[in-house]
């Protein structure tokens, strides 16, 4: 492939592709196998990334390479110009090595790095006010007053306390002379002793008061003080807060989106209409979005798109070198719904019912619950555009009555399911999942040899908000999922294992096979953290748990079919 001046493109060699033929309808971006043009428009990209010089940023993958280490996706879009030749379009998710600009890609939507933008001076002015919140933060006499205060305030604790414990002994010491005096004076010198006691108790009290006082005043001293300091702080943030909205408000105005016909629409006017209400941070800088920006305002007709993932993933994410994705659901999807308008798109292949015909398999059932071996991609319960699901079958099944769904599996996998045909038996048994007493074990095949025959792994799950449904690790946010398993078969490129979750996070397992400080090797078939295969080969395949009436154990298992 050859690169013409600054057009962009990289135009194809016709004897490279000259078999393969077009695609009828544009890519659907979030579910996608690669079309052969974008696998050889990617195999082109990979290799100048390999063999680039020109790119000073750190992808992770030269252990003797500085700065910070930060993988990224990229993109490519098959594209035809206007005098009907093939080539693709590159770009880049984000910054690369602190540019927007790169020879061989496409420029961004916006770019908010242009030598004396209104972004730039923006931020110098934001960095400007951060450096004056940590000079006062640094300062010598607030840090200071903050160090005396604390000391002091533990200080005034100790004496008040201390002349506390004395006015209790005082007034017990009068009261035993009271006792002791009491039928030995006479009326008269009885009066002049308890006017005595009274003024020692005034005493007391009057002592008390002005320690109380001397240290409430030193102490409201020290804070008024410190308060000048934090004040200060406080206005240079609320000053921060103001001015960072209102950049962000003006950059979301110059990130404005074509689509086939055309028309434009901003950033706001995009994401007003989503549960976000406002575009995410680093909206419109995602590589898709660039892409078919480019071709619709060069006059370019967009054919196939495809993403991939170049160098370390992030700690928190599954991502792997080379490996192709979707563009992200939170960040591309209300974009592009603008974008792709016009434009006949491949179906979503998640709409598709891939079961419809398929016999559900009741393997046992009693008046109080049903256990079904779920084949894979069958819903558990029904989604937003595809109804069918084992809810829905059962429903049937039972004559219109409400089938109670005690747990579920993900679409993709398969194996055994607790549906309850009572209240009484949904709640028994579902507090049995919630209280973890019900063991459960899987079978999965995963995507390479593990070398260690068994383990426990335990890392944290979230939900990834801006690329829902993906799970994220966090050590800060995400719950306590843990896992134990064990190898029970080695193939040459592939491991079957059992696994016993001792959590109930969404995507555990999945994670949990595919992340880096996991078992880092996917379920084979996983097309959300690994690649798609025929099925994802996952199965549930034991349970055990008490049963709601006859209270006695009760076991169900099916080996999985793989």
């Amino acid at each position: 492939m050859d690169n013409k001046g600054q057009s962009y493109i990289s135009y194809f060699n016709e004897g490279e592709i000259k078999v393969i033929a077009l695609p009828e309808k544009f890519t659907f971006p979030f579910y996608y196998e690669p079309h052969p043009l974008t696998i050889v428009a990617v195999a082109d990209l990979q290799q100048y990334l390999e063999t680039q010089t020109d790119l000073d940023h750190n992808f992770g993958l030269d252990d003797e390479q500085d700065g910070p280490v930060i993988g990224k996706m990229f993109g490519v879009l098959v594209v035809q110009d206007a005098g009907g030749k093939l080539g693709y379009l590159s770009a880049f998710s984000g910054k690369m090595a602190g540019s927007n600009n790169h020879s061989k890609f496409v420029p961004p939507v916006f770019d908010m790095l242009i030598e004396d933008s209104f972004f730039l001076k923006g931020q110098d002015i934001i960095n400007s006010i951060n450096q004056q919140v940590k000079a006062i933060e640094r300062d010598e006499n607030y840090n200071s007053l903050k160090q005396e205060l604390g000391q002091d305030t533990t200080l005034s604790q100790t004496e008040i306390s201390e002349f506390k414990k004395l006015l209790k002994s005082n007034k017990n010491a009068r009261k035993a002379l009271r006792e002791a005096q009491k039928n030995v004076l006479s009326e008269q010198n009885h009066e002049v002793f308890e006017t005595d006691l009274i003024k020692q108790s005034l005493r007391d009290k009057h002592e008390f008061n002005v320690l109380s006082n001397k240290w409430e005043q030193h102490l409201a001293e020290l804070t008024s003080r410190i308060a000048q300091f934090e004040d200060e702080v406080e206005e240079l943030k609320k000053d921060r807060r103001e001015r960072s909205s209102a950049l962000q408000q003006q950059l979301f105005e110059q990130y404005v989106f074509l689509n086939k016909g055309m028309q434009e629409k901003s950033l706001q006017e995009i994401f007003s209409a989503t549960v976000f209400g406002k575009p995410p941070a680093a909206a419109g800088e995602c590589a898709t979005p660039k892409l078919l920006q480019y071709a619709f305002k060069h006059g370019h007709k967009p054919i196939a798109m495809a993403e991939f993932w170049w160098g370390t993933a992030p700690k928190s994410e599954i991502r792997k070198h080379k490996q192709f994705y979707p563009a992200c659901t939170g960040k591309c999807k209300p974009i592009l719904a603008h974008m792709l308008e016009g434009m006949p798109v491949d179906d979503n292949p998640l709409l598709e019912n891939f079961r419809e015909s398929y016999e559900i398999d009741i393997i046992y059932e009693d008046d109080f619950f049903v256990v079904v071996n779920k084949p894979a991609e069958l819903r558990s319960v029904p989604g937003v555009n595809v109804h069918d699901s084992v809810y829905s079958r059962l429903k049937v099944k039972f004559g219109g009555i409400e089938p109670l769904i005690v747990h579920r599996l993900d679409m993709g996998t398969s194996g055994l399911i607790v549906v309850a045909k009572i209240k009484e038996a949904h709640k028994f048994i579902q507090a049995q999942f919630l209280k973890r007493t019900v063991t459960k074990r899987y079978t999965a095949l995963l995507s390479k040899v593990i070398r260690d025959s068994e383990g426990e792994i335990n890392l944290p799950l979230r939900a990834d908000l801006l690329n829902r449904p993906r799970q994220l690790v966090c050590f800060e946010e995400g719950k306590k999922a843990v896992t134990k398993w064990e190898v029970i078969q080695r193939n040459k490129d592939t491991t079957k294992v059992h696994f016993w979750p001792q959590t109930g996070r969404t995507h555990q397992l999945r994670m949990h096979s595919a992340h880096l400080q996991g078992l880092n090797a996917p379920i084979v078939g996983d097309d959300l953290y690994g690649t798609s295969d025929d099925r994802m080969y996952l199965h549930a395949a034991y349970l055990q748990f008490v049963h709601p009436q006859t209270k006695q154990t009760i076991t169900f298992e099916i080996p999985e079919d793989f």
